[in-house]
């Protein structure tokens, strides 16, 4: 059984060289994240052509995902790297201090935290796990109590509880940072924090410009963004569920509700969703998940995401192989058991365009005929989109003779993106070459049924208007080929 549910795998030194990045992709790593936070702009091309390589030698498409850092709400560095507050301490967060930072102060990477707080306020360091209260802000210093201590390092993030922060989130970095991806010719960029729309509207803008057709990720993580989530969604390809901030702003009991709620508002407009953060984090350190774990990654496949992310499990911890193999097994597993709600989702649906009318009609046939698998030939892969936004339970294979397509496809639930020269203009040809492949793939056999939709004129984009249900072995081959 092939797994329905995609899975992201961060990169990081534990899985930079060819040989890990080849049993990744083995294991069934479909798409891989380069985390922009880290490293330079000559690391991730490295990293890149490294992860084509392994592709080609396992023979599987491998999605390129680019994290953008966003804006650095971190405290600065300490004398000693670290420091241990204790509850009750008074701790000042100064932004003009310019040294390192020591007991009693440190500096802050974002300038304008001072103008954004008032006595009161609760800020949130290293998400979560230490609490200050804000007593008074005195010009650049912002004097605090420690109410949970703990020890405290270099460059931990800095969180206001329920939000309010007017950090930008496309930072100059970032812009740097959308050129490379752009030039990396990555196939995925997620923008972090971003508060509305407005934010991706600009990012779009950037990535265009910089001549990328990238699908645009918006990853969740403000108290704003939940407020304009769908405005959010139209402005996206997609969201991520960042759950390592999203929980600090808006507390982490409000969490699993709002994961739930993003996924079904994703599905429902058309776009793709990422559940992220803390999957399989005591991976990173043990050869076995928790049960909360296998629990936590099998709801969210359950929920309907698209993909499910690994971060430090595979960056950095001990076994970011095992790690993917064990994901792998808790999605397939929790696959068998998800309810397929067809009948259900077509009610009261409504459809304007001509593509998607024939997308969603090879779905109802596929479902009610019991087929085999549906094979799309697509040129951007709208097609397949639309069809796994409804659970069938019948694998989607997208043919496509575009790469970019391809790879855009990894990160689409249950749907198997192959390449397809596609250089006929016969449409009968094309079906039957379709067919072809499927059955050198191994994933029908002669007398299964299989649906198959395609659009005329040949290669034109957003053109799908036919579908055929097909016996495999009962078409001849047409003609002269």
């Amino acid at each position: 059984m092939s797994r329905h549910t995609k899975i992201v795998a961060t990169l990081g030194p534990a899985s930079s060289d060819l040989t890990t990045l080849e049993r990744l992709v083995h294991a069934g790593v479909d798409v891989v994240r380069l985390n922009f936070s880290h490293g330079k702009a000559e690391d991730h091309i490295a990293r890149t052509n490294q992860i084509r390589e392994a592709a080609q030698l396992v023979g599987r498409p491998v999605g390129i995902l680019a994290d953008m850092q966003g804006p650095k709400i971190r405290v600065g560095k300490f004398e000693e790297g670290k420091i241990t507050l204790t509850k009750d301490a008074a701790f000042i967060l100064d932004a003009a201090l310019t040294t390192p930072g020591n007991l009693h102060r440190v500096g802050l990477d974002y300038k304008d935290l001072p103008r954004d707080v008032k006595p009161g306020d609760v800020l949130l360091l290293d998400d979560g796990r230490l609490k200050l209260s804000v007593d008074r802000v005195l010009g650049h210093e912002i004097h605090t109590r420690v109410k949970v201590g703990g020890e405290l390092s270099n460059n931990k993030g800095i969180n206001r509880q329920g939000g309010g922060l007017t950090a930008p989130a496309l930072t100059a970095k970032d812009m740097d940072d959308i050129k490379t991806a752009a030039l990396i010719g990555v196939d995925f960029v997620a923008i972090s924090f971003p508060k509305g729309a407005a934010d991706m509207y600009m990012a779009r803008q950037l990535l265009r410009a910089a001549g990328s057709s990238a699908l645009l990720i918006a990853k969740i993580e403000r108290t704003e963004a939940v407020a304009n989530l769908e405005e959010i969604l139209d402005a996206s390809d997609g969201i991520m569920v960042a759950r390592g901030d999203l929980a600090v702003e808006v507390g982490d009991a409000a969490v699993p509700a709002l994961q739930k709620r993003m996924i079904r508002l994703a599905r429902e407009r058309n776009k793709l969703a990422i559940t992220a953060t803390q999957m399989m984090e005591s991976m990173i350190h043990s050869p076995v998940p928790t049960r909360a774990e296998v629990s936590d990654v099998a709801n969210a496949v359950l929920d309907g995401t698209d993909a499910v992310m690994l971060s430090a499990e595979t960056a950095s911890g001990k076994f970011p192989v095992e790690v993917v193999e064990s994901m792998s097994r808790i999605c397939l597993e929790a696959e068998k058991s998800a309810e397929v709600t067809m009948d259900r989702d077509f009610l009261d649906r409504i459809f304007t365009r001509i593509d998607q009318s024939i997308a969603m009609a090879a779905m109802w046939t596929a479902y009610h005929l019991k087929v085999k698998a549906i094979a799309s030939l697509t040129q951007t892969g709208s097609t397949a989109l639309w069809m796994s936004r409804l659970n069938s339970g019948v694998p989607i294979y997208a043919l496509t003779p575009e790469i970019s397509s391809r790879n855009q496809m990894t990160l689409y639930r249950e749907v198997y993106p192959l390449l397809m020269s596609q250089v006929h203009a016969d449409r009968d040809v094309l079906l039957w070459e379709a067919e072809q492949i499927l059955l050198e793939q191994g994933v029908v056999d002669y007398g299964d049924l299989i649906v198959l939709t395609i659009g005329e004129p040949i290669g034109a984009a957003g053109g799908t208007n036919t579908m055929k249900i097909v016996r495999v072995g009962d078409t001849p081959k047409p003609g002269p080929v």
